[in-house]
């Protein structure tokens, strides 16, 4: 069965947590003649490396690891390996692991993708998708082991999904990506995200210079405005006790506002907070985007060193920044010294994805 009618049939069904927007009838535009693979190549490894320059100092506030290390633009010495080089968590296994199996199947398969993830050792696997695994092991079918979660698990590993399209744009691509992303958070938020953000890679991999700073939240709301159903989430921060609603109404409130008052980005992330919940996670990504879109190393080292969840939000912005700039937008140095695992004994693997990709699904 394709994947649009599929995702028709969960829909019609309301198994699956998204509204039916206008953008399920579109097709992404063509990429230009002449496409420059290396954008891609600069989307995965951006997300690679903003994921393993946070070593050590997940979940810390930029105090405490602004305290122990000063600023961090260099891998750290990992703890358990000894070196300074760029190991992997949950954000790049996951991610490469799509990619890994669309390669084999020559396009997404939820039902195979989702046996993947839950067959294999996950770094420092979330509270979703554990319990992801548990459904699946106790025998549920894909659809239905997916978790009503807002966390940021399947946004950090979506920017893949869009790999299979290249060469043939079509409205699949929303399907498949709602589908990628219902596997393990089969929540409207969770989904309505995804769907907004590889439109925004989609975009960025189209694009000749950097856009301007609103364009990032005018690209993100127009997608997600039709596709978030109309769902009440309440924020962590008591900064934001007054708030209840979807997300694209609180981005719609608290982006412009921080940018007309010129918040740093660890102010506004102080303010939204920047943790793993969506409603946190996306205005940081958008606002550091915003901030420093036109420069791929300071937008990573911004999320690296001013959030708290700074694997995935600097694995998130890291793909998009690396779609803009491409490969050689990115600092060698990162590259260099990235282990390029998706395990803990396949050193290089990514860069093997990365390599085959462009065998199999370029333009």
């Amino acid at each position: 069965m394709d994947s649009l009618l599929r995702f028709r049939e969960l829909l019609a069904s309301s198994r699956i947590r998204v509204r039916d927007g206008e953008i399920f009838r579109q097709s992404p535009p063509e990429l230009p003649d002449g496409f420059d693979f290396s954008r891609v190549e600069g989307m995965l490894l951006g997300l690679a490396i903003g994921d393993a320059l946070r070593n050590t100092t997940e979940s810390q506030s930029p105090r405490t690891r602004y305290e122990q290390h000063g600023e961090i633009r260099d891998y750290l010495v990992h703890p358990w390996n000894g070196d300074a080089r760029g190991y992997p968590s949950d954000d790049t296994q996951l991610a490469f692991w799509t990619l890994e199996q669309a390669l084999e199947d020559g396009g997404f398969d939820p039902a195979s993708l989702a046996r993947r993830f839950a067959r294999r050792r996950i770094f420092g696997i979330g509270n979703t998708v554990r319990q992801f695994q548990f459904n699946y092991g106790a025998g549920e079918p894909w659809e239905r082991c997916g978790v009503p979660s807002a966390g940021n698990g399947a946004l950090m590993r979506i920017a893949p999904i869009l790999v299979p399209h290249l060469r043939n744009p079509s409205p699949a691509l929303w399907a498949d990506t709602a589908l990628c992303t219902m596997i393990t958070h089969n929540d409207s938020m969770a989904i309505a995200s995804s769907i907004a953000f590889v439109a925004v890679l989609w975009d960025l991999l189209r694009a000749g210079k950097p856009p301007v700073p609103a364009w990032w939240l005018e690209r993100f709301l127009a997608v997600l405005k039709e596709t978030e159903r109309d769902e009440s989430y309440r924020p962590r921060s008591p900064r934001l006790a007054g708030f209840q609603g979807p997300l694209w109404r609180l981005l719609e409130e608290e982006l412009p506002r921080a940018w007309e008052a010129g918040l740093t980005v660890c102010k506004a992330a102080d303010r939204w907070y920047s943790g793993a919940y969506l409603l946190e996670t996306v205005p940081c990504v958008l606002y550091i985007q915003m901030k420093h879109g036109g420069d791929p190393e300071e937008a990573i080292v911004r999320a690296v060193n001013e959030t708290r969840d700074n694997d995935t939000v600097a694995a998130i912005v890291g793909a998009a920044v690396g779609a803009l700039h491409g490969r050689a937008g990115l600092p060698g140095r990162w590259i260099e010294a990235l282990s390029g695992r998706t395990r803990s004994d396949d050193d290089g693997r990514v860069f093997e994805l990365i390599r085959q990709t462009a065998e199999v699904f370029a333009p």
